[in-house]
């Protein structure tokens, strides 16, 4: 591929590297370092003028840190002649953030939106956003793939009683996703309603399906604390399932999060990798990683060649 260029900043080094290694191309030279009053250095090592730029960045680890690296390379690419920025951002910065839910409340994932593209951003590619709304915070094209082509993959390679599942929302929103899944899978779904007390803090569970001597599948956009992850574990032990099973796209695993998976009575937990999850694994037995670069790298070709990504959305391109 000509005219397209590869850099990655500082958040996920090596889903940056494994991406550039299916598109056959190596890593654009990028200094990134901070002064000593930690204001964030950027420095692009090599000619951009009239190339395709990708810059790979989630949002993960020292988030505000990270965020700002994107936003600095972005402007940098574009004020050194660029014809198009692009940000990879494989797990979307604040996204839970994404509507008012009190007064006085910020709309933190639109704020962002907005820093995006004044940056200098003109293609935004990501991941499996909290809320798909959050494509309507910008005015540039968003790409929002889906893990879920791997994530079918990966049960039926990795769950050997997968077609005597049922796939389970640990909560009302992620029905559409849910049934998404399990009708490629042509199983039955079931979800389980909660209600908060307040964020990170569930106070009741009621599940609504029938999962009894059945392997049961949770499936979810984002692993945090696990609370919510460990009481369905429970609920669904309590229901009667045979073996329980989860699958997050985005494994913060923050706090308590990795003692809460092996108090749980989870199999194990599969996580993808558009956060780093290396330092996770070796804390967590019962951690699995599904790996997405082939999803992304095959997104930035697309997106190059001005082929339609849309295929990705149904499709596994590994």
């Amino acid at each position: 591929m000509s005219n397209i260029k590869l850099f990655s900043g500082n958040s996920h080094p090596t889903l940056a590297l494994r991406i550039a290694e299916k598109l056959g191309l190596e890593l654009g030279k990028v200094n990134l370092k901070k002064f000593s009053n930690q204001e964030t250095s950027v420095e692009i090592g090599e000619s951009v003028r009239g190339e395709d730029v990708y810059i790979i960045q989630s949002g993960c680890g020292e988030i505000n840190d990270n965020l700002m690296e994107l936003l600095i390379m972005i402007n940098a690419c574009k004020t050194a002649s660029a014809s198009r920025v692009t940000a990879v951002i494989p797990c979307y910065p604040y996204a839970r953030q994404d509507k008012k839910d009190k007064s006085r409340a910020p709309i933190s994932a639109k704020l962002v939106a907005n820093m995006l593209s004044v940056a200098g951003a003109e293609h935004i590619i990501t991941m499996d956003l909290h809320a798909s709304q959050i494509q309507g915070f910008f005015d540039i094209p968003v790409d929002n793939l889906y893990a879920e082509p791997a994530v079918v993959r990966w049960i039926k390679s990795n769950i050997p009683d997968w077609v005597d599942a049922v796939i389970v929302s640990p909560d009302a929103g992620g029905a559409k996703r849910v049934t998404a899944i399990a009708d490629q899978l042509k199983v039955n779904f079931a979800l389980i309603h909660k209600e908060r007390k307040q964020a990170n803090e569930v106070a009741s569970m009621v599940l609504v399906g029938d999962v009894r001597d059945k392997v049961a599948i949770l499936v979810d956009d984002m692993a945090d604390t696990c609370g919510t992850m460990g009481l369905a574990a429970q609920k669904l032990q309590e229901a009667g399932a045979k073996s329980i099973y989860a699958i997050m796209t985005h494994g913060v695993l923050s706090g308590p999060a990795l003692s809460r998976i092996d108090a749980s009575p989870l199999e194990c937990i599969a996580v993808t990798n558009t956060i780093p999850q290396s330092e996770n694994k070796a804390k967590c037995k019962k951690l699995r990683v599904v790996d997405v670069s082939a999803i992304l790298a095959e997104a930035i070709r697309r997106t190059h060649n001005g082929e339609s990504v849309s295929y990705l959305f149904s499709h596994d391109p590994m």
